[in-house]
């Protein structure tokens, strides 16, 4: 009896150290939101940026993307995932106006909330265009941002055109003919030397912005420019080269690097600014 007494004891404790869970709590706890997200703007796509969490078990980043900064109205979809601190989204509509938020994701699985900086984005078309001396030639002279191709110096259509006649280069905004005798102009002034087209982000607004009393801009090597259209859209170019055959002479072309808003009154042309709303309720559409 003795003996079965100790052989159901020795089952019993075995059986209990058996449902005994000797590993760890699981770990619960979601790293803090990502900071600092902000966006450049390109030609159907928008660059995020945002600094590193400082948690040593993040994994990676989610990227979400809406219609809107808040609201049940419009959920944030996720577009992607990067162990980086950078993410391109591509494919965008250019003209139309996206949310993007990020969030934070540990080793275990824990996601944080998403960033609560609103950075919205529209991206717009952007590229190269050579333009002729119209002192030359009338063709190819002028730029029409809308067609995103060159036009003549003296179409109807035309924005900008280019003149040099051997003291100086110039970039002339013309007036465009709405009806017989009634004119719109396109604006133009010089936003200064840059290194890249994407240090202009956004345009002036407003009649009394800084534009050229004359419509014409002198061209000088390395500067932007900024346009606005007769019909409230706004441009950029940055000029990359004037090729002059012998000094003293009129040069022939101008060669630049543009970008277009084709959003109405939308003067975004690189990134948005970051207006921080704490805690602002973000809707996650999950496994859209």
């Amino acid at each position: 009896m003795r003996r079965l007494i100790a052989i159901l004891m020795a089952a019993t404790a075995v059986a209990v150290a058996g449902c005994q869970d000797s590993s760890s709590p699981r770990d619960v706890t979601p790293p803090a939101a990502p900071r600092g997200l902000f966006s450049v703007t390109g030609d159907q796509r928008a660059t995020l940026s945002w600094l590193a969490n400082t948690e040593a078990d993040v994994a990676g980043y989610r990227v979400y993307e809406a219609s809107c900064a808040s609201g049940s109205s419009c959920p944030y979809d996720r577009i992607g995932a990067t162990a980086a601190t950078q993410f391109v989204a591509n494919g965008l509509a250019n003209g139309v106006t996206r949310y993007f938020a990020v969030s934070a994701v540990d080793n275990a699985g824990n996601e944080s909330p998403l960033t609560y900086e609103d950075v919205y984005d529209t991206p717009r078309p952007a590229g190269t265009a050579t333009l002729n001396n119209f002192v030359n030639t009338f063709a190819g002279a002028g730029w029409d941002f809308s067609a995103f191709t060159n036009v003549a110096a003296d179409g109807s259509n035309t924005d900008i055109f280019f003149g040099d006649n051997g003291n100086i280069s110039q970039m002339f905004a013309t007036l465009h003919v709405v009806a017989p005798g009634d004119t719109i102009p396109n604006d133009i002034q010089d936003a200064g030397y840059a290194t890249t087209l994407d240090a202009v982000d956004f345009s002036p607004v407003g009649d009394n912005a800084g534009w050229s009393p004359t419509g014409t801009v002198e061209l000088i090597q390395d500067h932007c420019y900024i346009v606005w259209t007769w019909d409230n859209h706004y441009a950029k170019f940055r000029v990359t080269g004037i090729t002059r055959p012998t000094p003293g002479q009129p040069a022939t072309l101008v060669r630049v690097e543009w970008a277009y808003q084709t959003a109405t009154g939308n003067n975004e042309l690189r990134a948005r600014p970051v207006h921080t709303a704490v805690n602002s309720p973000r809707t996650v559409a999950w496994l859209r």
